[in-house]
């Protein structure tokens, strides 16, 4: 079965999203979410899906929903998490959101990438907290949005051996 990798951006409070949109503008975030994903396989719900409004070019858009009819064009529908695994085989996924998705592949990620944004917005949705005992920080980036004028860190995860 595939292997699954978070991306996420949380604010300081865990903060993903509100009304199905982005609380922040962070180009830099989306400069490393596009040069992480290209050529690879994106797993998202459909709630998410309906806020990019089209499949991301260059990467395999595979999106959970619970209505059989759903179509797109440039995307696969599967039915749940698992069924997504067994589409991308033994090859790298990632886990895109939203929030339900998030919580559910969290049992079956090997590596979370977390964009974390040292700043509180106004959010609706939600990112679960880290345990540590379960996630070990294995590397941190910090930088300074040159746009916004506010710090964030890309932040890399391994789940401990246990």
């Amino acid at each position: 079965m595939g292997r699954f990798t978070i991306i996420v951006a949380t604010d300081v409070k865990g903060g993903i999203g509100i009304n199905n949109t982005l609380p922040w503008r962070l180009p830099e975030d989306l400069a490393f979410f596009k040069r992480t994903t290209t050529g690879h396989s994106i797993v998202m719900g459909r709630k998410t899906f309906d806020s990019i409004g089209r499949a991301l070019p260059n990467r395999r858009n595979i999106v959970i929903t619970r209505n059989p009819e759903w179509k797109h064009e440039g995307v696969e529908a599967v039915a749940s998490l698992d069924a997504a695994a067994a589409l991308i085989g033994d090859q790298e996924a990632f886990i895109i959101g939203g929030a339900q998705i998030y919580r559910d592949a969290l049992t079956q990620a090997q590596t979370l990438l977390v964009t974390e944004i040292a700043q509180s917005f106004e959010c609706d949705a939600f990112f679960p907290p880290i345990d540590k005992g379960t996630w070990q920080e294995i590397a941190r980036e910090a930088h300074r949005s040159e746009s916004n004028g506010f710090d964030f860190a890309f932040v890399t995860y391994r789940r401990r051996n246990t």
